[in-house]
């Protein structure tokens, strides 16, 4: 488990410092059960970020206009490893994490996506 001093504030200083004056002051959702802190959220975007002693990532998902007039989700995850041990440990994990780790949240996010629909469909 991470030291409390090794996250964000600590060892490494929150994205939301750099945002404009528009994001910054944008509501976002707080979590009780996940290890991230959100950054913004907007009608099209969402980013929230999170920090440890061996890495400091940011999770963004957006809405992007494709030319037929609809949209697709798309999601990105930018990781910067903090020092050796955190670009040792980044390289360890990089298989394991899009092997087994993204590809299950895209199917628990699409698998949600689908209840969503399903639920607010007219029967």
């Amino acid at each position: 488990m991470d030291d409390p001093g090794s996250g964000l504030g600590s060892k490494v200083t929150t994205l939301r410092e750099r945002l404009p004056d528009d994001l910054r002051t944008a509501t976002a959702p707080e979590f009780e059960r996940l290890p991230f802190t959100s950054l913004y959220l907007t009608d099209d975007e969402f980013a929230a970020e999170i920090a440890n002693q061996t890495m400091h990532g940011v999770l963004h998902l957006g809405w992007v206009a494709e030319g037929s007039g609809g949209y697709r989700g798309q999601m990105a995850v930018y990781v910067r490893p903090n020092g050796l041990l955190g670009n040792a440990y980044m390289a360890a994990i990089k298989p394991f994490r899009h092997l087994v780790v993204y590809p299950q949240m895209l199917r628990a996010m699409e698998r949600r996506w689908h209840e969503r629909q399903d639920r607010e469909s007219p029967a």
